[in-house]
């Protein structure tokens, strides 16, 4: 037997590749399924399940795709109704892989249809769980997220949690091996751990979550400090739920190359966003006029179903060379499949070719600290809310690049400020954004709080974020 594993570090999401005797299973897959069609021709085995913990809100899965590549049918547990030919498995059916069994645990309560899958080897002893939303390590499934559909409150459905927690897997023993869905990063939990495999046992001892002293008090601690989930998450349900373009169309689509007069000709008559994914210190000397900022080499997916929501956005890439396909699958991880092709030569290019640029007024944090000896200056800080509540700078303000769309109308366009973040990814994020809609009396500070720190600016006194 062999259990793998397969962590995508952006999304902060675990997928799972199992195989014994000849046959495996997959579960929880993301979008592309090449890397699961190699592992497979590799290991010489046939894929006999794919299983699905839930229909997933921050990423699209490769089920569908998968299945159609495989012949393998698609596994949901007790009361999920997808919109495609899929087993709905009964609470505590078994399916054989080789010589494992996989059980299903109904475990609802992050969504009604959500479910754990417990594997049973080759002795018959339990030894690990595939715990999906419901159990992380460190923290359980935020029980808002299935609220609208399950018409039932935030309370009730972490009471459902409790439920499947408490009577479903704590009876479990110790030593069985916890394989969650997700790790720290995720917006699918609000405390999880930094490690991506734990013992139950474990979890038992330190899970905040598995040591409340009733039901009432684990509905208080769960839903305690929840922030309000990203807006496309609904919109990646839909799809997990009633299927999408194949990966492979989406792809070939996306990797048309376009000259700097036919990407210019389409972003003006196509309505397409046109969105720059090279880092903060290139896009900061020069970009193509309007484009927004969001760095490839960052938590790039959920930023862009934060920022842009629509998943059905028209997209337009500028990239560095060789990076158009890694875009196209990372966009299509969180169903942002309407890519319409890139900028051939990228930014480059488009400077080469004679056509307008545009750049963000940039400078150090000593010469932030410089210029505020001599002058009052307005602060505009983008990191999340924990961060500006453990450090900031004395009379900043606290306005989270999470919910730009709702503070950008506050800003005044005559009033100059500066911007920043923690070290540049976010604030860059924020400038683009500013710029393309209008405001330009800002500068942005290189290296964010990490450099402003080693300043004499006079900052709050330090909080440790995990008490904030």
């Amino acid at each position: 037997m062999k259990i793998e594993q397969i962590y995508t570090g952006c999304l902060a999401q675990g997928a799972y590749y199992i195989v014994s005797n000849g046959e495996a299973a997959i579960i929880d897959p993301l979008r592309e399924t090449q890397p699961y069609i190699e592992r497979l021709e590799k290991d010489n085995v046939t894929l006999k399940y794919i299983f699905e913990t839930h229909f997933h809100a921050d990423f699209v899965s490769g089920h569908l795709d998968l299945s159609r590549k495989t012949k393998a049918p698609i596994v949901y547990g007790p009361t999920a109704k997808p919109e495609f030919e899929a087993i709905i498995a009964e609470d505590n059916q078994v399916f054989k892989i080789g010589n494992i069994t996989i059980k299903v645990l109904h475990t609802p309560g992050h969504t009604l249809e959500s479910s754990s899958f417990l594997l049973i080897d080759e002795k018959g002893k339990e030894t690990a769980l595939f715990s999906g939303d419901t159990l992380f390590l460190g923290d359980v499934g935020r029980p808002d997220l299935a609220q609208k559909a399950a018409s039932m409150t935030q309370e009730e459905l972490a009471g459902l949690l409790y439920d499947s927690l408490y009577q479903k897997i704590l009876p479990l023993d110790d030593d069985i091996t916890v394989y969650p869905a997700h790790g720290a990063g995720s917006a699918c939990g609000k405390n999880m751990q930094k490690e991506t495999v734990d013992s139950l046992g474990n979890q038992k001892k330190t899970n905040y979550a598995l040591n409340q002293k009733d039901k009432e008090s684990f509905i208080k601690a769960v839903t305690d400090g929840l922030l309000p989930p990203p807006a496309y998450f609904g919109m990646n349900v839909a799809m997990n739920k009633k299927g999408y373009d194949s990966f492979d169309e989406v792809l070939s689509k996306g990797l048309r190359a376009l000259s700097p007069d036919e990407f210019e000709e389409m972003a003006e008559h196509s309505g397409a966003l046109m969105l720059d994914v090279r880092n903060n210190e290139d896009f900061a000397k020069g970009f193509v006029p309007q484009s927004i900022n969001i760095g490839l080499n960052g938590d790039f997916a959920p930023w862009v179903g934060a920022l842009i929501v629509d998943v059905k956005q028209p997209i337009l890439l500028i990239t560095n060379e060789n990076e158009e396909e890694e875009t196209v699958t990372r966009l299509s991880r969180v169903g942002f499949d309407n890519v319409l092709g890139f900028l051939k030569g990228g930014f480059e290019e488009w400077k080469n070719s004679g056509k307008e640029t545009d750049f963000v007024k940039r400078i150090s944090a000593q010469q932030l600290e410089d210029e505020i000896k001599i002058k009052k200056a307005k602060i505009i800080d983008v990191r999340k809310e924990s961060e500006y509540n453990a450090e900031h700078v004395n009379e900043a303000y606290s306005k989270p690049l999470a919910y730009i769309n709702n503070w950008i109308h506050q800003i005044n366009p005559e009033e100059h400020f500066y911007l920043h973040c923690a070290g540049g990814y976010r604030s860059m994020m924020a400038a683009s954004i500013l710029q393309a809609r209008g405001y330009r009396n800002f500068t942005e500070i290189e290296g964010g709080f990490n450099e402003i720190s080693k300043t004499g600016l006079p900052k709050s006194d330090f909080i440790c974020q995990s008490k904030v």
